[in-house]
């Protein structure tokens, strides 16, 4: 499931992404969201799909070693690696994700030679050195030695992450928050796991979408009056001299304040603090939490802003 904090960072660069248009439309920006939510959704499921291509490498290697002419001993019996893994077959035989794959017409069949590279890197890390020296195990065993193939072999791989650079200018982002779904995931499988079960949603349910929906909308529509509510606040300040990412990141906050009842201001406000330590510069992480706190307050007194439920807690 992609999370609000993503959501939040993808709407931030769709619309630096778009800044430079004099105009903007709200249905555009909104359909960009969507394209990079869904191919956020497609590295989740190619990731998964990768550690199955990957013992597939490892099964053809070693048929070849024994179908050899004359083979060696270590031939005959090469070194299994993940090959017996219990949960890489329930991720092969898995309908769910077969039907996502071929839906999205994913694969890394294109991608056959940079496979093949990631598997010789893989079978030199120590991670492997590791696998091939551990017995068969339980089912949980070979659940954290897919998680560890992931979290300490692939975050760690320059080839990998030069792949994601180049793929799409937003994978590189995604990769953290894929990661974490792809190990929810292999949590969420056990033993008994049929082929029906299920792959975790790209949502988490319809608020989330909306959410995605009415947050990118209402930033772009409203934004002559979000630019004008900084510039009231920022008087000694001339708008242009605000950094454009800075600038961005308060008419998103701003609009999430206002549009959004059910979420906690404090909440609202810590999330674009945080994205602005990653995205901007180094003072803005004070620069937008004063402003902020200034806006809030005349919105505030203004009777402007309406929570309700969970968005009353401060």
């Amino acid at each position: 499931m992609i999370s609000r904090r993503l959501i939040r960072i993808k709407a931030l660069q769709i619309l630096y992404a778009s800044s430079r248009k004099k105009d903007i439309s709200s249905t555009n920006a909104e359909n960009e969201l969507f394209h990079t939510i869904e191919k956020y959704y497609d590295l989740y499921n190619l990731l998964i799909l990768l550690v199955v291509e990957i013992v597939d490498l490892e099964m053809s290697s070693n048929n070849f070693k024994r179908n050899k002419k004359n083979p060696t001993a270590s031939d005959l019996n090469p070194q299994l690696g993940l090959q017996h893994n219990l949960l890489v077959e329930k991720f092969r035989n898995n309908n769910a994700l077969a039907d996502k794959l071929a839906e999205r017409k994913l694969s890394w069949k294109i991608h056959k030679d940079f496979v093949k590279q990631l598997y010789t890197d893989f079978t030199k890390s120590p991670i492997y050195t590791e696998i091939i020296e551990h017995e068969e195990g339980s089912f949980s065993d070979d659940q954290e030695l897919i998680v560890r193939f992931f979290s300490e072999f692939l975050t760690e791989n320059e080839r990998f992450i030069d792949f994601l650079e180049e793929e799409s200018i937003y994978w590189i982002d995604d990769f953290s928050f894929a990661l974490i779904m792809v190990v929810k995931t292999i949590h969420n499988f056990k033993a008994s796991s049929s082929e029906n079960t299920r792959l975790l949603p790209l949502f988490k349910n319809d608020d989330d979408r909306d959410f995605a929906r009415i947050l990118i909308r209402k930033t772009i529509v409203n934004k002559t009056e979000y630019t004008s509510l900084i510039e009231k606040h920022t008087k000694n300040w001339d708008t242009e001299r605000i950094a454009q990412i800075d600038l961005l990141t308060l008419q998103l906050a701003i609009s999430e304040v206002l549009e959004f009842e059910s979420i906690p201001i404090k909440v609202s406000l810590n999330e674009y603090i945080e994205i602005s330590k990653f995205y901007s510069t180094e003072k803005s992480k004070t620069f937008i939490n004063g402003l902020l706190d200034k806006i809030i307050k005349s919105l505030k007194e203004d009777n402007k802003i309406n929570k309700v439920g969970r968005g009353l807690i401060e």
